[in-house]
């Protein structure tokens, strides 16, 4: 649709190098632009704002999500200059701040299968949690009790606001603001029945202490980043690697492919009991 949208903004070459693929997060458009064009990025902005219903913003995103906080630089090509907007999905509703809290409405088909998973009666420690889109999610169909855990001051903020704008939860989601390792140390031992590990660049740095979180028997959910010729290949490297790093033992429960991030370079997903 962008390309087509600007056939006579940009050359054949330069449609050719454009990035056909944007997020649309409420009424806001966030792109990539490639080095190349970043001198018509107005124009592109414009172009998107225009032909994008219901749009009020569109951002270049001039960095990849980084940092501790896991947020990126943003940059106003067209519209409002506001980061803030809210997003539904599920029967949800979430108040996102795009510049300042990690999100992504890619992850939409693995929060849905992630709730689908959890049974009614469980405790869950989602360990990087954000603005609570996966709690509240499962919270929304199940009667279970989730600890969302965020290092970000921002997205914890913004979690205690989401819990409050979804009234009609069947469970409960319990916002912790902190350093995931050190809240398990301190309060959640042995809590959960499932365990969300969604940092998928720095799982194995947190494995320690999402096996602690759980219980014997219980289930954690290990996401991680893997190279892989075919992205078929992609989940049974991720497997192999779960099993040869974890110190419990294992029963792999399943897994899948939840985006590609990169040319070769995939998020996946394993689904492990634990024995303690």
């Amino acid at each position: 649709m962008l390309k087509k949208a600007l056939e006579d903004a940009l050359t054949t070459q330069e449609a050719s190098e454009l990035y056909s693929a944007f997020d649309q997060i409420g009424d806001i458009i966030i792109i990539r632009i490639p080095d190349s064009l970043l001198s018509k990025k107005k124009i592109i902005g414009q172009t998107l704002l225009e032909a994008v219903h219901p749009a009020r913003s569109v951002f270049y995103q001039s960095s990849d999500v980084e940092g501790d906080f896991r947020t990126r630089n943003l940059e106003v090509i067209a519209g409002e200059d506001n980061t803030e907007t809210e997003y539904k999905e599920f029967g949800c509703r979430f108040k996102v701040d795009v510049e300042k809290a990690f999100f992504s409405p890619r992850l939409s088909t693995e929060r849905n299968r992630i709730a689908q998973l959890v049974q009614d009666g469980e405790t869950i420690v989602n360990m990087f949690g954000g603005v609570g889109m996966f709690s509240i999610v499962a919270a929304k169909k199940k009667k279970c009790t989730v600890y969302n855990i965020d290092l970000n001051p921002y997205a914890a903020r913004l979690c205690e606001q989401n819990v409050k704008l979804n009234k009609k939860l069947a469970g409960k989601v319990i916002s912790i603001h902190g350093d995931a390792a050190q809240v398990i140390k301190d309060q959640l031992q042995d809590k959960g029945d499932r365990t969300l590990m969604l940092l998928p660049e720095r799982s194995d740095e947190f494995l320690a202490s999402a096996i602690s979180a759980t219980k014997n028997g219980g289930t954690i959910h290990y996401y991680s980043h893997q190279h892989a010729d075919k992205r078929q290949d992609s989940v049974e490297l991720s497997k192999q690697h779960f099993l040869q790093v974890s110190p419990v033992k294992l029963g792999i429960l399943g897994g899948r492919m939840v985006r590609a991030v990169g040319p070769h370079y995939y998020q996946t997903v394993v689904d492990a009991r634990i024995t303690k």
